[in-house]
């Protein structure tokens, strides 16, 4: 009896996994779809990416900050650094990406490039760690870290 439970849960299991797998790699895609879209929205100077892609409780600390910012102070920025310069390029390379249950943390690194309003373009590079969570659904950003490489 016990070894005919073992097998059918084995089976049952077995089932199981494509699907959870399946999840995982969901939500992989998802986070990391969120955070493009954030460096996209950067890029085309819209600043209304702080109210949609950002939490409530939003704290994150730029290397071009003394202090972690608020979701207000981030706006705030966001607004006035589109005013100040133009995106005219971007690439990321994700380096990993974990997601337990609501919450996924990301590691990556960057490539960008901005014209400033002297029509100078300044090309930097760096890493950013991201956390975000999932709020009703959607991956909201709960705060960040980056740092522009020297």
């Amino acid at each position: 009896m016990l070894r005919q439970l073992a097998i059918t849960l084995s089976f049952f299991l077995a089932l199981q996994a494509p699907a959870l797998g399946q999840d995982g790699a969901d939500d992989h895609a998802a986070v990391w779809a969120s955070i493009e879209e954030i460096w996209d929205a950067q890029e085309r100077g819209d600043a209304d990416w702080v109210d949609a892609m950002l939490s409530a409780d939003f704290m994150g600390w730029p290397d071009i900050s003394p202090a972690p910012r608020s979701k207000a102070s981030t706006r705030m920025w966001a607004r006035f650094n589109a005013d100040q310069s133009k995106g005219l390029a971007h690439e990321l390379y994700p380096l990993s990406i974990v997601v337990h249950g609501d919450m996924a943390v990301v590691h990556y690194l960057y490539s960008t490039v901005i014209q400033a309003k002297s029509k100078t373009n300044e090309s930097t590079t760096g890493r950013y760690t991201d956390v975000l969570v999932r709020d009703n659904g959607a991956w909201k950003f709960i705060s960040w870290h980056g740092v522009a490489d020297d």
